[in-house]
């Protein structure tokens, strides 16, 4: 072997045995865990829904629910709410008083105002606490009572508010009238 090749072994045994020698670096010391502070959370406020206001009541969007009539040997009725779930307004005709019994679901111990709004009339009657399919208030009209043609005749809708519960926008639909016709 040439002697350039023993200096440069020499050399690189050399460097290898001083980097043996030197030592490995010392990790980071690793930081203090943190300690974790559980805190409860707030217990949420309940939020209350405010109830729209509208300039006219004709603008408020229709209450949710349809309309589905029944004939029955002593009359007719109509009712008003969400497919299976419980009447919120029913118009009943019993034919052996003629009159028209309308009833409105409400939690009430007492007589209380029921306000009937149409597009051409409005009235206040004073009904009166009622159980039929579950709590209600309840007024009897006469079959041939003008607002009765109110109802049916308005422009798509008419409202019915009764204190402490939320107005009922409802569709003048076919099954008012017929109600209404099965009566007189």
């Amino acid at each position: 072997m040439k002697p350039i090749y023993t200096h440069m072994a020499a050399a690189l045994g050399l460097t290898f045995a001083i980097a043996a020698c030197v030592p490995a670096p010392r990790p980071a010391p690793l930081p203090a865990p943190e300690q974790v502070v559980v805190r409860p959370s707030p217990q949420p406020t309940p939020l209350t829904v405010p109830q729209p206001t509208y300039a006219d009541w004709m603008d408020a969007p229709r209450s949710a629910g349809d309309w589905t009539y029944r004939a029955h040997s002593g009359g007719s009725t109509a009712l008003f709410g969400e497919l299976g779930g419980v009447a919120r307004f029913t118009m009943r005709c019993d034919l052996g008083s003629n009159a028209i019994v309308l009833s409105r679901a409400a939690e009430a111990t007492q007589p209380v105002p029921l306000r009937i709004r149409t597009e051409t009339a409005d009235r206040i009657v004073t009904a009166q606490p009622a159980v039929e399919a579950g709590p209600a208030v309840a007024i009897a009209l006469t079959a041939r009572d003008p607002i009765l043609d109110a109802m049916a005749l308005t422009k798509g809708r008419f409202a019915i508010e009764a204190q402490g519960s939320p107005t009922l926008y409802l569709p003048a639909w076919a099954e008012v009238t017929r109600v209404i016709e099965d009566c007189r």
